[in-house]
């Protein structure tokens, strides 16, 4: 018999098609979310689980699901699921890392930039029919933007989505800062990024990038006080975890021109409607399309797949998160 995973959300199908090769798949088709009493119905008898950052992965999930080995996340982080309650049930957790490096950081770079160059309003602009109204062709101060060539960026976060940043960086001629749990000597030569606290980093930045990962320490990092620290001019790009900005105080910050704009492609819950910041100009909105390229999305299918493939095997996943569980239950399925 083979094992059956049950998938939360459908993937891209080279992911599908690979899995279909070693194990019953079921996978949850409607384009909404699955609702939670439904995901608590359909893992009663899987021995594995796709899931995604939306849905909590909890000890309530393994109560309802006795034969379930191994959770793969379709995603880098995995804030969504109880890891630790995961490992002393035995049940291994993987997660897409690498894959979806270059197409989030490009999505960085695109909220940087379009934010900067402040290019929603221009299109809305163009597409309202109101430059047209206005009968004026060009002005001198049409929709003035920010500099972003030979300015300074500051990443929050320097793993491999903050390092791909700051190498887009370079091609821009700026002074990169970056904080970081620990310093990275050798990326710091090879990048020309200088290490920096906060607080220096907040002040000193034209652009402030987050690319950190939600935990204790990162949960509304940037607060009222981190905000006030940064430059009028400054603008935020959040690519990281909603939660790790105080929604509260960055609609404050951008209606009283503490700093200058965001980009935010991540909010505090998602999905996700705030009224007061939706209708801010100076601000760029995006549903979570971080890894959103056909290539990133089918290379996180894979990897899903290659783990739970690796684990029906007896080996070791190749993205395990919690190699703790090594020492609990060794991988492979009892079917």
């Amino acid at each position: 018999m083979k094992p059956k995973v049950f998938i939360t959300r459908r993937i891209p199908e080279n992911g599908i098609e690979l899995l279909r090769k070693h194990f019953e798949v079921e996978v949850w088709e409607d384009e909404h979310e699955i609702p939670r009493e439904v995901l608590l119905e359909r893992v009663r008898n899987a021995d594995a689980l796709v899931t995604m950052l939306s849905e909590r992965i909890d000890a309530e999930v393994f109560d309802a699901a006795p034969r379930l080995r191994i959770v793969a996340n379709y995603a880098v982080g995995y804030d969504n699921i109880d890891v630790e309650e995961a490992t002393r049930r035995g049940i291994y957790v993987t997660n897409t890392p690498d894959v979806l490096t270059n197409a989030t950081a490009d999505f960085a770079w695109t909220l940087l930039l379009a934010t900067a160059r402040r290019l929603v309003e221009a299109d809305n602009f163009v597409r309202s029919g109101e430059w047209k109204r206005r009968g004026v062709a060009w002005h001198p101060l049409m929709y003035l933007g920010h500099d972003v060539y030979g300015k300074t960026i500051g990443i929050i976060g320097f793993g491999r989505i903050g390092q791909a940043i700051a190498k887009r960086a370079l091609g821009f001629g700026m002074r990169i800062l970056y904080n970081a749990r620990s310093r990275k000597p050798e990326v710091e030569k090879e990048l020309e990024a200088e290490f920096k606290p906060l607080e220096e980093l907040l002040r000193e930045s034209d652009f402030t990038v987050l690319a950190v990962p939600l935990t204790r320490e990162t949960y509304h990092m940037i607060n009222e006080e981190m905000l006030r620290l940064m430059k009028p001019t400054a603008i935020l790009v959040n690519i990281a975890r909603g939660k790790v900005v105080d929604t509260e105080a960055l609609v404050k910050a951008l209606k009283e021109g503490w700093i200058a704009g965001a980009g935010l492609d991540v909010f505090e819950e998602e999905p996700y409607y705030n009224s007061e910041l939706f209708k801010l100009k100076n601000v760029v909105l995006a549903p979570h399309l971080g890894s959103a390229t056909h290539g990133a999305r089918e290379g996180m299918a894979e990897l899903v797949a290659r783990n739970l493939i690796a684990f029906k095997n007896g080996e070791i996943p190749p993205t395990l998160v919690n190699r703790e569980v090594l020492k609990v239950r060794k991988p492979g399925f009892d079917v």
